[in-house]
């Protein structure tokens, strides 16, 4: 039987999104884009994307505990929730924020759902094109939008030489993958990324590209595009060559591919001396 309702909850996430994040886009003030300490932005609709859907998910889910990006950002204290046997619920209010602070249609509204290291479940919403991907552990990807409802499933892999993908390796990531990436991207077709995790795993499961890796590893950028490139037929894992877990915050780097083969060909040629 099914954890959750997987359309119930692709429902509040795009809800939220039409609600807090479509009428402040393209209308922001000065004031309400600020800088974390990291370097990144946020913005008055990450806050209100990201408290709408905390409350909603956690009843209806009850007894589950939740982890924000904007949460985590105030009080790093909350990622101590991934170690308890809890349901958790991953949200990433607005992914692409620097587009979205910008001016630019490509950003996303990311949920995914966790227990301890397994990766239960996952949804990336699209408030612009008004498509969600989903998925739940063993139950397969869907993808949903105005054109009515359809099966991921990716196609098998090409040979090297015809796949393409995107890296992503840049300012808040290892300096150390990026530059050996920075040597290594010519030898495949290297697309430019989208500065939106949910945007590229969206073209990843939508079969519009074969790989996809990236240097940052939180859970909230990589959790929902992980369960639905998994269930579509998918292969993921931290460069090191293990399973990512909610916990690898700050892991070297992640790597998705259509299968366990291609994976392991794409890790060599783009690590490679």
């Amino acid at each position: 039987m099914p954890l959750v309702d997987i359309a119930a909850v692709a429902r509040l996430i795009a809800e939220a999104g039409a609600e807090e994040a479509l009428p402040r886009f393209r209308q922001l003030a000065a004031h309400e884009v600020t800088q974390k300490a990291s370097g990144e932005l946020v913005t008055v609709a990450d806050h209100a994307v990201e408290a709408v859907l905390t409350r909603r998910l956690a009843e209806l889910l009850p007894g589950s505990l939740v982890v924000g990006e904007e949460a985590v950002e105030a009080d790093p204290a909350v990622l101590a929730r991934f170690e308890r046997d809890e349901y958790v619920w991953i949200i990433d209010p607005i992914d692409g924020t620097g587009n979205f602070a910008k001016g630019r249609p490509v950003f996303a509204v990311m949920v995914g759902l966790v227990r301890g290291r397994e990766l239960l479940a996952g949804w990336i919403h699209d408030p612009i094109e008004g498509v969600t991907a989903m998925a739940e552990a063993g139950q397969g990807a869907l993808l949903a939008g105005p054109e009515g409802e359809r099966r991921l499933r990716l196609t098998p892999a090409p040979p090297l030489a015809e796949m393409t993908g995107a890296l992503n390796a840049g300012t808040f990531g290892s300096k150390e993958l990026a530059a050996t990436l920075a040597r290594n991207r010519r030898r495949l077709a290297a697309l430019d990324g989208l500065h939106c995790a949910g945007q590229d795993y969206l073209r990843l499961v939508r079969g519009e590209m074969h790989f996809l890796l990236f240097s940052k590893t939180k859970p909230w950028d990589h959790v929902p595009g992980l369960v639905i490139h998994r269930e579509a037929g998918g292969f993921g894992q931290l460069l090191e060559g293990r399973a990512y877990r909610p916990t690898d915050i700050a892991s070297y780097g992640l790597l998705s591919a259509p299968d366990e083969a291609s994976w392991r060909t794409l890790r060599q040629t783009l690590l490679q001396d």
